[in-house]
C-alpha cells in the first residue's frame, strides 16, 4: 500500500513538473488567472478535479 502511494505521489510530481518546465510563461499566466477567481469558483474547480479523478480511478480499476 505504501509502495503504491509513493508511486502515485511520484507520478503526480512528474506530471506537475512538466508544465512549468515546458512553458514557464504559460504557467505564470494560468496562475494569474487562477488568482482572479473567487473562492466559490476555485472550490468548484477543485471539486470537479476530484470527481474526475474518482471517476478515472473507477474506470481504471474495473
Amino acid at each position: 500500500m505504501l509502495h503504491h502511494l509513493g508511486l502515485a505521489i511520484a507520478l503526480l510530481l512528474i506530471i506537475e513538473g512538466v508544465f512549468p518546465f515546458l512553458s514557464p510563461d504559460g504557467v505564470r499566466k494560468a496562475l494569474a488567472a487562477i488568482h482572479q477567481l473567487n473562492d466559490m469558483q476555485l472550490r468548484f474547480a477543485g471539486l470537479t478535479c476530484m470527481l474526475l479523478g474518482v471517476v478515472l480511478l473507477y474506470i481504471v480499476n474495473r
